[in-house]
């Protein structure tokens, strides 16, 4: 798949934006919570859908389903100024229902029908390069279900501690052990 250079770069920006709302200083995951937040804060970001369409686009994510993935392929080899119009892509793209109304509020601006033509190439382009389904599910319950939620899908559990001890063991630090209180 051939990428404009406008896409190109404005993917990694998109998922750059969205790594950076995943967790919070504790490595916690909260990319729900920031999501909801996002959301609502769109009509103030409005301002920004010009100059820094990713971060505003990410309040989409998981917001959009994709029933000519060719259609998009086709839309993310096109520079800006070449997009068609939102009713157009519109017709390849199905809107969650919250999706739909946060798409009202962006359209009241002059500029808010690229931005959604952009918005659902980025969407695409990050889903496409998501992983597995196991993943996508994760997502999708992450992105609009309880916050709490931090259960891997397939059901195990993580320890953090316990990876990030053998991480910084792989970095060449000394293991520190749980149980000895040794520091």
């Amino acid at each position: 798949m051939r990428l404009s250079p406008f896409f190109e770069e404005l993917d990694s920006a998109y998922a750059a934006e969205l790594d950076d709302l995943m967790t919070d200083s504790a490595g916690k995951d909260v990319l729900a919570k920031r999501l909801r937040l996002k959301r609502s804060q769109v009509p103030e970001l409005l301002v920004m859908i010009e100059c820094n369409p990713e971060m505003v686009a990410v309040a989409f994510h998981g917001g959009m389903q994709f029933a000519r993935p060719e259609v998009m392929i086709d839309l993310l080899a096109q520079d800006p100024e070449d997009l068609p119009e939102w009713a157009t892509v519109l017709e390849s793209v199905h809107l969650e229902p919250w999706a739909a109304e946060l798409a009202k509020v962006v359209l009241t601006d002059a500029n808010g029908e690229r931005f959604l033509v952009v918005t659902a190439c980025l969407e695409y382009l990050h889903g496409r390069a998501g992983a597995s389904p196991e993943s996508g599910e994760r997502r999708q319950r992450d992105d609009h279900g309880d916050e709490d939620f931090d259960a891997d899908v397939d059901g195990d559990d993580v320890d953090l501690e316990e990876a990030g001890a053998d991480w910084l063991a792989e970095q060449g630090f000394d293991r520190k052990d749980r149980n000895s209180g040794d520091n």
